[in-house]
Parts: structure tokens; C-alpha cells; sequence
């Protein structure tokens, strides 16, 4: 018989026995009456044809109101102001017959309008006494192509799996890489030194394992930033709430803090010349500060959302290195801060009424302005910190999830995980350049030297677009 859902994704069937016994443990074997199922499939059919017709002789107004569908049978009600005349009835039937004789195969094309906004569009979907609902996330994103190749060069190598971010260290000369595999208990992580000019592998280490398990399991490590001053690399522990230190030359751990110290930390930046180091916490509306010397722990700065009865959950930071000041976004407000890293006072909190899913921000030292991208609505803002208005709003392309500014070439860059491209853009918000970045780039930082780095992730051990460090910057004349 037809099965029944009593609890959702739970099917219940019901049977009648004709002959044996069955016990508990018994295994059966279920089988659909093929005959009756594809009668039933050809009606299903038949209603999708019928309502065709009827919109097609009708109007438009016609709309589905209830059906039956049953081997031999099927009902089909609709909305129309008055009934059908006999000659309209007659229409209809030689329209759906007409397209039933032909007897061709059936294809599933999903469509988008060419004309289709790109954003997470409606879709209402009109159950009869669901049992069970799933609601699924649609976004139409457009496809932005590539451009200006000719204008900049990139230098690629593959690193390992499951790139995640990347810092560079002046002091060093190298760029220092973290990677993770899989979702908890995560038993593959690496921290890795690259040469900075020929991205080959210096160095690698795997975390240590966790105490208290017996699966393996690592301080695998996630966000990662340098301090050059006291010759450290700090990292993220984001499956075990918390941060750890290793020292530049050689990776050896320096300190590995307790669970709970940065609640699934995510990015981590050092202000080298003031001495502090903050950790974004996605799960908490509040950044961990580190004293960058004593490796202490200090008082969190808070952050209140402007949305009422939600909280504030920072994502990516960064730092205007002149004033000390420190710069987040919510990824669950769709707000950007301003926040006084000196004292640890939030100074601002601002709407960011374009965006959605905000994930990265970037300072642009030289126009004083934020720039945000966000991986919901495919764009980078270009924002005021003064007034909190969006000066420009810049489509770059599907997931976009990570930017930074270079002071160098003094353009923003935005890396765009679902198309596949870091996405170049001026002050004006002009797109200068689209360039191809391999499988899902995840992550960009710069050097100070006109040089852009990319981490990308993979599909897979055998996709040789994937785990890549790229290098950008702008050819020579």
C-alpha cells in the first residue's frame, strides 16, 4: 500500500499478509507494482498537459486548485469564472491529444530567464497536507566573464588538500598556509611555510593531536595570521573553539590555548605595532583579543547588532594599521563594525542594506572607504565609514566570499568561490579584471609588494584546478 510518514523523512509501510508469518527482524523485500506505477506516471503527466491547454485557451489566470491522479483516472481542479462550453472542452481535448500521440521522450531542463535578477528569487510551492517539508535556498547568479588577462600575470602551484587561508611574512619571506580535511573529528591538517617567490614547500607540520580521544583527531588549523615582530604565526582551531601559536622559522608550537578561548574561530590578525591580536568568533558577537607579546588572553570586545533580536556574528578582519582601528562583518546581519582596537570600544555598527551573507571586508587605505563582499548577494560594497552609505555596489560574480585591497596596485580584489574567478575592482567600482582563479577560491591576503595571493580548495584529490596557491600582480611594462 501507499506509505504513510508519521514523523518527518520516516516512511511507514503498510502490507497484508497472504500467506507465511512475519516476525520482528524479518528481512523483506519491497517491490512497486510496476503496471499500476507507470498508469499512474502517464496521468501525472496528463495533468501537466491538461493545465498546459487550459492556460493556452483560457489564460493565463488559470491556476492549479487540487488533483487526483490514480491508475486509472484523474481529476484536475482549476480557477476560471465560469464553466468550459463544449466547443472549449473539444479544444482542450484535441490540444492534450495532440501532444499525448506523438509519444515522445520526457527531458527535466531547469531554466533561468535571461532576463532573471540575480538574487535568491521567490518560490512558493503549494503542498496538500505535507507530511513533511524541506525548504531549499535558490540564488540565480550571473555569469560574469573573464577579462584582463593581458594586463596581469599569475604564478600557480599546488600546495595540498584542503586550502583554507594564507599570510605573508615580510620578515620571513614566505607565506604560511593552513589546511584541514573533512568535518570533526578532523584527523588531516597542515600548517605549511611557502617560498614567496618560487611557492614551493619550505616547511610543514601536522598539529598535535587532542588529548582525551582515541580517533586521531588534530588541532587542525584554519584561519591563520603572522606577527613579524615577535616572529610568531597564529592560527584559528575553529572545530575546537580556540587559537594556537607556532614560531615563523621552524613551526615549532609555541602555545596551543585552551577549548573555549574563540568560540569556532575564524579569521585572525595581528597589529603588530600595538601589540594585539584579534580572533573573530562566527558563533559569538564578539572578537578575542591576544596580548601579541605575553600570549595572554584578553578582555573580548562585544559587538550589538542593529538588528533587533539577532546577533551579530563577525566573519573576516582587518585593520587600518595607521589608527589601530579593526573592521568585521556579520554574516548573519548583513552589518559591517568599526571598532577602536586601542580601547576595544565599538564605535559603529552600519546597515548594510545591499548585502547578504557578508563574509569579507577589506580597508582601502588610500580612500578611507570599507570594502565588503558577500557571498549571498554575489557583490562588493564600497562603503563610508563616515556616513555608513554605500558609495558603490559592484556585482562580481557567484559566491563572492573574500576580499582585500592592495595598496600597490590599489585595487580591491574579491575572490568569488562559486564562479571560480578573483574579480579586480577600482576605486570607482569599475571591474578592471576577472581572472581565473581554479576550483572554489576560498581565501586572498596581499604582500605589500603588488603581489595578490589565492588559495583555492578542490573537488576532489584528482581535480587539477583545486588546492592551488596563486600569486597575482600586474605585468610588467
Amino acid at each position: 500500500r501507499t506509505p504513510r510518514r508519521p514523523l518527518a523523512r520516516l516512511h511507514a509501510h503498510h502490507a497484508r499478509i497472504e500467506s507465511g508469518e512475519l516476525a520482528v527482524g524479518d528481512t523483506v523485500k519491497l517491490a512497486i507494482d510496476v503496471a499500476r506505477r507507470d498508469a499512474i506516471r502517464a496521468n501525472h503527466s496528463a495533468t501537466h498537459l491538461l493545465h498546459a491547454a487550459l492556460r493556452n485557451r483560457l489564460g493565463g489566470h488559470v491556476t492549479q486548485k487540487g488533483s487526483l491522479v490514480a491508475p486509472d483516472r484523474f481529476r484536475f481542479d482549476f480557477s476560471h469564472p465560469s464553466a468550459l462550453t463544449a466547443q472549449e472542452i473539444a479544444e482542450i481535448e484535441t490540444d492534450v491529444n495532440s501532444e499525448i500521440r506523438p509519444n515522445e521522450a520526457v527531458s527535466t531542463r531547469l531554466l533561468t530567464p535571461a532576463d532573471a535578477v540575480a538574487a535568491p528569487p521567490p518560490i512558493i510551492v503549494p503542498p496538500d497536507n505535507p507530511d513533511a517539508a524541506v525548504v531549499f535556498d535558490l540564488k540565480i547568479s550571473k555569469d560574469i566573464p573573464l577579462s584582463g588577462q593581458d594586463r596581469f600575470d599569475a604564478v600557480s602551484e599546488p600546495i595540498t588538500r584542503g586550502l583554507y587561508q594564507s599570510a605573508y611574512s615580510a620578515k620571513e619571506n614566505a607565506i604560511y598556509v593552513t589546511a584541514a580535511i573533512g568535518r570533526p573529528p578532523v584527523t588531516q591538517s597542515e600548517l605549511i611555510k611557502v617560498d614567496a617567490d618560487t611557492l614551493k614547500i619550505e616547511a610543514r607540520i601536522t598539529p598535535a593531536r587532542i588529548p582525551g580521544h582515541d580517533d586521531n583527531r588534530v588541532y587542525a588549523v584554519y584561519g591563520v595570521a603572522v606577527d613579524d615582530v615577535n616572529g610568531n604565526v597564529w592560527v584559528t582551531n575553529t572545530r575546537d573553539n580556540t587559537v594556537a601559536v607556532y614560531r615563523q622559522s621552524d613551526l615549532k608550537l609555541v602555545k596551543q590555548f585552551e577549548a573555549g578561548a574563540v568560540p569556532h574561530g575564524r579569521d585572525v590578525i595581528v597589529d603588530g605595532e600595538r601589540g594585539r591580536v584579534y580572533a573573530s568568533s562566527v558563533e559569538e558577537p564578539k572578537i578575542a583579543v591576544f596580548d601579541a607579546r605575553t600570549l595572554q588572553k584578553l578582555p573580548d570586545i562585544e559587538i550589538a547588532s542593529g538588528v533587533r533580536g539577532e546577533k551579530f556574528s563577525p566573519m573576516s578582519l582587518d585593520l587600518d594599521r595607521s589608527t589601530g582601528k579593526l573592521f568585521t562583518v556579520s554574516i548573519s546581519t548583513s552589518e559591517t563594525a568599526v571598532i577602536d582596537g586601542v580601547s576595544g570600544r565599538t564605535e559603529k555598527v552600519i546597515a548594510l542594506t545591499n548585502a547578504a551573507s557578508a563574509s569579507g571586508v577589506a580597508w582601502d587605505s588610500d580612500t578611507k572607504r570599507l570594502l565588503v563582499a558577500s557571498q549571498g548577494s554575489d557583490n562588493l560594497l564600497i562603503v563610508d565609514p563616515v556616513s555608513g552609505n554605500i558609495v558603490h555596489d559592484v556585482y562580481v560574480g557567484n559566491g563572492a566570499l573574500n576580499v582585500v585591497y592592495d595598496p600597490v596596485i590599489k585595487l580591491a580584489f574579491v575572490s568569488n568561490r562559486g564562479a571560480g574567478t578573483v574579480t579586480a575592482v577600482d576605486a570607482s567600482g569599475r571591474i578592471v579584471a576577472n581572472l581565473e582563479a581554479g576550483t572554489l577560491p576560498n581565501h586572498l591576503h596581499d604582500d605589500g609588494r603588488g603581489h595578490v595571493y589565492s588559495v583555492n580548495k578542490s573537488r576532489g584529490a584528482e581535480d587539477p584546478r583545486g588546492d592551488r596557491l596563486t600569486r597575482f600582480s600586474l605585468k610588467s611594462k
